[in-house]
């Protein structure tokens, strides 16, 4: 069992690492050297643009999204990056879905690699409801790097965790 919270799953050799660059202060200034950039997608009806933009390259056939929006309350209550939700509604004699996705807030000014990994995520969740071997082949699909960002992800929220500054703006 890992001391990070958000690093549970990985292997011992990555948290050692880990920890090399926390105990001398290099986390920040690795995750800046990779990422030195934020991504533009700052207002709800840009993140939603960004969302359909995506869903239309690769999830034509998938059901609409009818919201998509950042979220403050996200990470906080569901110790969670993004979520989808259906919200089941029986319409005339059907049962109809309107998907939800919600990002948290935290990511309004992240890289463009962590909110485009986020929204591979909840998009793969269209399709795939658990997280399985073929919900992971959806996401490294629409992002080959899927599972790079998601450890690097994991590494700014354990930043932050450990009292660091927000890096981007």
């Amino acid at each position: 069992m890992s001391d990070f919270k958000y690093l549970n799953a990985y292997p011992a050799h990555l948290l050692d690492q880990v920890r090399r660059l926390i105990a001398d202060g290099k986390l920040a200034g690795h995750l800046r050297g990779r990422y030195p950039h934020a991504h533009a997608v700052r207002t709800d009806k840009a993140l939603y643009s960004y969302v359909q933009d995506l869903k239309d390259e690769y999830l034509r056939n998938a059901e609409p999204v009818a919201k998509v929006a950042y979220d403050s309350k996200i990470g906080i209550v569901q110790q969670a990056l993004g979520l989808h939700t259906a919200i089941s509604r029986v319409q005339g004699g059907k049962l109809k879905a309107k998907h939800e996705i919600r990002i948290g807030s935290v990511f309004r000014d992240a890289p463009p690699a962590f909110l485009r990994m986020i929204v591979v995520h909840e998009l793969a969740h269209l399709k795939e409801k658990q997280h399985d071997k073929a919900f992971y082949k959806l996401c490294c699909w629409m992002e080959p790097e899927y599972h790079q960002f998601e450890f690097d992800v994991r590494l700014y929220l354990t930043q932050l965790e450990l009292g660091g500054e927000r890096l981007w703006d």
